[in-house]
């Protein structure tokens, strides 16, 4: 059985940057995951950082359309039937959170952890040497009627006063962004909002960066076995004297073993795409009524989003993708069929904020999943926590706790 100083369980996004931030700080340290890095949601989503995404998914106006937003199969928030009686306590939870008082204190937290994500993912893409894959021409939210758009100024004076940077633009003002965008009511736009040009490639250069002082041990962890002197990881035959459980959606048993019992469901996320040389969008954007992004990137044209809560085991649904290619075509009418599509997985936990800190048992288990639709944006930023908490400089934050639940 091989030894190592710390274990990181997960290979995607927050993995790879925990694994970098540690072996800068000194520390030995082990990959564990079946797959390639940054292979799953790393890879599938919008690529943007989101820092202006500080509004947990659960609000007051979300919990009043709550049940039509679940029960219609054509909503950007939606449930497989089959999977709601296990479901039901998860929701509880999240309508609790969906309360203004709640919600109010996750929109606060998930601020305070997106504040520094910008400049922290330049410094990460100068690092690794990837400058070339990210753009900063912002990200715009569309309306696509005038009482959406006369709606939007509450939500902008919310995140305004969290720091977020966003101008509400003109329809005349939106068409010189993007002029192949048909007329809309309006949009909000995000100037310093990043973009990843192609997150694939961007996660392949992390790895790469990584690859000659972290090894990646290809197995899937089956058990947890705490000693005095190391934790025991079955199924990986490896020793370890910390291990931090960064498996995203994949974590909930994992933190079981650790001895914390933690509300994580899947939100299964979908993309397509379409080949194009050029494509025919200046920067990502957002039509908010239909729940997703479309996302030019480097030769293609990704169409990324919306909701789907039903666990990690089912196929693909493909009324979730028509939905996709309905919502794209109606903001570009001549999309010819998709060359891809694709499925993954992503960590929800009810008030939308991550789990972050040390396990109940000690601090030989940390956590570092959870982080929904933020997963990319705040990986850095979690990098940076982990880092210090096992330097003993960063106390455990009660916003992110694995005992808040």
């Amino acid at each position: 059985m091989a030894d190592t100083d710390i274990a990181i369980i997960g290979a995607g996004v927050v993995g790879l940057c925990i694994a970098k931030a540690l072996t800068e700080a000194g520390h030995t340290v082990v990959l564990i995951d079946p797959n390639d890095p940054g292979s799953g949601a790393s890879y599938g989503n919008a690529g943007t950082i989101a820092d202006y995404a500080v509004m947990p998914v659960g609000t007051p106006d979300v919990l009043r359309n709550l049940p039509s937003l679940l029960f219609d199969r054509n909503s950007p928030l939606a449930i497989r039937r089959a999977a709601l009686p296990g479901l039901l306590p998860w929701l509880t939870r999240f309508a609790r959170q969906s309360l203004p008082a709640a919600a109010a204190r996750n929109m606060q937290a998930i601020a305070g952890l997106l504040v520094k994500a910008g400049p922290l993912w330049q410094q990460l893409m100068r690092d690794i040497g990837a400058g070339h894959l990210m753009r900063q021409d912002g990200c715009l939210y569309l309306y696509e009627t005038n009482s959406a758009f006369q709606a939007a100024g509450a939500d902008m004076a919310q995140r305004r006063l969290m720091g977020v940077t966003v101008d509400l633009i003109s329809a005349a003002e939106l068409s010189q962004l993007e002029p192949a965008l048909p007329p809309m009511a309006g949009a909000a736009f995000f100037p310093h909002a990043i973009t990843l040009t192609d997150p694939g490639a961007v996660m392949r250069a992390l790895a790469a960066h990584l690859a000659p002082a972290v090894p990646h041990l290809r197995a899937q962890v089956t058990g947890l076995q705490r000693t005095a002197q190391a934790i025991h990881l079955a199924g990986a035959d490896l020793r370890a004297r910390r291990v931090i459980i960064a498996a995203g959606a994949h974590s909930r048993a994992l933190a079981r073993m650790a001895g914390d019992k933690v509300p994580l469901e899947t939100e299964r996320g979908y993309h397509v795409e379409w080949d194009m040389p050029v494509a025919r969008l200046n920067r990502p954007v957002c039509p908010t009524e239909r729940g997703f992004y479309l996302c030019p990137m480097d030769g293609r044209l990704r169409v990324a989003g919306t909701v789907e809560l039903g666990g990690l085991a089912a196929p693909p649904s493909p009324h979730r993708i028509g939905r996709l290619l309905a919502g794209a075509r109606a903001l570009l009418p001549d999309l010819a069929e998709p060359d891809r599509t694709w499925l993954g997985f992503r960590p929800s936990l009810p008030d939308s904020l991550p789990v972050i800190g040390p396990s109940s048992g000690g601090t030989d288990v940390i956590y570092a999943f959870g982080h929904g639709h933020i997963g990319v944006t705040l990986a850095p930023m979690t990098a940076r926590l982990v880092a210090e908490i096992i330097a003993g400089s960063q106390p455990a934050i009660s916003a992110t706790s694995a005992q808040r639940f």
